[in-house]
């Protein structure tokens, strides 16, 4: 089992450059990944989407790379052919302000130079690029492993939470269905009190309908079904927190089975201590939803 919430981050040099790592996620439902990187190398964004792509199944990750470069190391190279542009667009800017009568000052060569995409660093080169990316995509394996340990470690305690309160859940289901056969008997007891009343009013019962009535609350109240539901439910959550792999979305379904079952367990408890039970119940479920949307 692995959280959806890890952090991980690393520095690296190659040549001339230098770089850190940000990479951190929290949970979602499905997998979201956000870069931030240098667009001018090539190559590196989808190397990044491929590698977590692989090694993540859910979570909103986010990736920061910070690139540097010494001071110095590039020197700045003059773009010919966009000098050659900006040369003749202002020699027929001036040739059509003279025709017109008019004089402008002379262009200096600072402001030839800038113009953009005359003077620049030669850092967005293919040929500079391809191996910066390779290395950048070497050192981020070493990012990601940091990463995907810690997603481990926070997965084996949630696991631990986990199987707690799914005991829980078991050991109430268990208290539930005792305080069933004590509700049995309150019930016939409060029955029977109820018709003795009757009789004493002197008004006439028919014994079948009072049979039918007793079969029909019977049927009302009896939570059997939801309790061997609840008990189907435990042994399916104790299946997937044995299980290896993603098993967030199907231990987030489970809760929701949990809770229902829960909720019309207390719709038909008519009883102090099954009402109570079903009520503590609806909070450990309530716990455990909570704790699993952090699993991947």
């Amino acid at each position: 089992m692995r959280s959806m919430t890890a952090f991980a981050s690393g520095r690296g040099t190659f040549g001339e450059f230098d770089w850190s790592w940000d990479l951190r996620s929290v949970n979602a439902r499905g997998l979201d990944l956000r870069l931030r990187a240098p667009d001018w190398i090539a190559g590196l964004e989808t190397g990044l989407r491929k590698r977590l792509g692989a090694a993540l199944e859910r979570g909103s990750v986010t990736v920061s790379l910070r690139l540097g470069r010494e001071a110095g190391a590039a020197g700045l190279a003059v773009d010919e052919a966009q000098l050659d542009a900006v040369l003749t667009a202002l020699v027929a800017v001036e040739e059509r302000a003279l025709a017109r009568g008019m004089t402008l000052a002379p262009s200096r060569a600072a402001d030839v130079l800038a113009q953009r995409g005359v003077l620049d660093t030669p850092r967005d080169e293919a040929a500079d690029s391809g191996p910066l990316a390779a290395a950048v995509l070497k050192d981020f394996e070493t990012v990601l492993a940091e990463f995907l340990e810690m997603r481990a470690r926070e997965g084996a305690a949630l696991h631990a939470v986990l199987t707690g309160q799914v005991d829980r859940i078991a050991a109430l289901t268990e208290a539930a269905a005792g305080a069933v056969d004590a509700r049995r008997e309150a019930a016939a007891e409060a029955f029977r009190a109820a018709l003795a009343r009757v009789a004493d009013g002197a008004v006439s019962v028919d014994a079948d309908r009072v049979a039918q009535e007793i079969a029909v609350l019977a049927v009302k109240s009896d939570v059997t079904e939801e309790l061997d539901r609840l008990r189907a439910h435990v042994a399916a959550a104790r299946e997937l927190l044995a299980a290896e792999g993603a098993v967030g979305r199907k231990l987030d379904f489970l809760t929701q089975e949990f809770n229902r079952e829960a909720n019309t367990l207390c719709a038909k408890s008519q009883h102090t201590d099954l009402t109570r039970i079903g009520l503590e119940l609806k909070a450990v479920i309530d716990q455990l939803r909570e704790q699993v949307q952090n699993v991947e």
